[in-house]
C-alpha cells in the first residue's frame, strides 16, 4: 500500500470517485486500515475476498472464521463483523419495507435473510397485519427446539406487542436438511392450538435447509 501514490489509495480513491469505484477488496481495505508483517492491507483484503469467495460469503463470515485468517486479530474481526451486520440490516430494511408476505415464498426468502447462515438453530417469528403485510420479524430463540422449550407467551408475545393479525414462523436446519424433528412436529401443532386461544393466527412454520426448505402447512403438521 506505502508503494502505491497517495491519488491511488482506497481512501483517497473513494473520496475522489466515490464508492461505487472501488472494488471489494478496496472497499475492505478501508474497514481494516492496516496490514501485517510482509503483507499490505491491500493484499490482506483481498486474500478475505478469496478466501470467502466473495462478499456473500463474507457477509456470513462468523467472527471466529474471520480470526483464523492470518493477519486478522480479534480487533480487526470485531470491526469487520460489526460492518457485515450493518450491510445484512440495510439490506433487510430494504427489501422489506412494505412487503405483502403472502405466499411461502416470500416468507421463506425472508427467513433465509435473516436466520439461513447461523450456525446453530434459531427460531425467527414473522409478523402481519390483517392484508397479510409484513410488520415486523424478531428471532426468539437460538439452539434445537428440543433442547430449547420454546413457550407460546415467547412466541405471541411479539405479536401482541405488534397488534399483529398473524404470524409466520421459521426456523433454520444447520444440517441442510429440512426434514421436520419430533419437537418441530410438536411446537408446530403446540403453537396452532395456542393460536386459538390469542386470536393471532399462525399461518405456517417453515424449516430452512440449505437450498430447500420444509412448510409444516403444505406437509400437513398443522392440524386445523
Amino acid at each position: 500500500m506505502n508503494k502505491l501514490p497517495d491519488s491511488e489509495l482506497p481512501r483517497e480513491r473513494l473520496q475522489r470517485c466515490g464508492a461505487e469505484a472501488l472494488s471489494l477488496g478496496e472497499l475492505l481495505a478501508i474497514l481494516l486500515v492496516t496490514g501485517t508483517q510482509g503483507k499490505s492491507v491491500l493484499m490482506l483484503a483481498q486474500e478475505l475476498v478469496a478466501h470467502f469467495g466473495g462478499l456473500l460469503g463474507l457477509l456470513d463470515a462468523s467472527i471466529e472464521e474471520l480470526i483464523a485468517i492470518k493477519g486478522i486479530g480479534s480487533a480487526k474481526a470485531i470491526q469487520l463483523h460489526a460492518a457485515f451486520a450493518l450491510a445484512r440490516r440495510a439490506q433487510k430494511a430494504s427489501c422489506q419495507n412494505k412487503i405483502l408476505l403472502d405466499s411461502v415464498e416470500v416468507a421463506v426468502g425472508m427467513a433465509r435473510q435473516e436466520i439461513a447462515h447461523y450456525k446453530q438453530e434459531v427460531l425467527l417469528v414473522m409478523l402481519r397485519d390483517a392484508k397479510a403485510r409484513f410488520i415486523h420479524s424478531e428471532k426468539i430463540a437460538m439452539g434445537t427446539l428440543s433442547e430449547v422449550m420454546i413457550h407460546p407467551r415467547e412466541v405471541f408475545y411479539p405479536a401482541v406487542r405488534y397488534k399483529a393479525h398473524s404470524l409466520i414462523l421459521a426456523h433454520n436446519h444447520p444440517s441442510g436438511d429440512p426434514t421436520p424433528s419430533k419437537a418441530d412436529v410438536e411446537m408446530s401443532q403446540l403453537l396452532m392450538h395456542s393460536s386459538r386461544v390469542m386470536g393471532i393466527d399462525v399461518v405456517d412454520h417453515l424449516i430452512i435447509g440449505s437450498d430447500n426448505f420444509i412448510s409444516m402447512k403444505r406437509q400437513g403438521f398443522f392440524h386445523v
